[in-house]
């Protein structure tokens, strides 16, 4: 006697309170909404100090949410992350220029941000026809 599988996904509420990720389109797009005018003429205005104003507030929430850890993506031009760095003991180090034994004092650990460009936008610099 065959043994029929149950097809149906359970209704799991843990399944559904999935957190929204942050995206700096969207974020955009809202704080353009928001300062955009239209005229008399029909066409949309939009004044450069507010625009200026919506992409620094665009780039402050972007960093407040890599700052949580979160990979930001911009789009073109590379990912905003964090990156945490361990700790370093006091000691002595070489100084590779003149060679002589350096103190180095301990580092608390921290976490720094750290900027990784697409390979598009590392091949179009490479590309030596694009230097002019």
């Amino acid at each position: 006697m065959a043994v029929k599988k149950n097809t149906k996904k359970s209704n799991d509420s843990s399944k559904n309170k999935t957190s929204k990720k942050y995206n700096v389109i969207d974020d955009l797009h809202e704080q353009i909404l928001k300062i955009a005018t239209v005229n008399s003429k029909g066409e949309v205005v939009i004044k450069k100090a507010d625009l200026k104003k919506a992409l620094e507030e665009v780039f402050t929430n972007a960093s407040k949410e890599a700052a949580k850890g979160n990979r930001v993506r911009f789009p073109v031009i590379g990912i905003l992350t964090m990156k945490d760095v361990p700790a370093r003991k006091a000691g002595k180090q070489k100084n590779p220029f003149t060679g002589e034994m350096v103190d180095v004092p301990a580092r608390p650990a921290s976490r720094k941000p750290r900027w990784s460009f697409p390979k598009s936008l590392k091949e179009f610099f490479a590309d030596k026809k694009n230097w002019k």
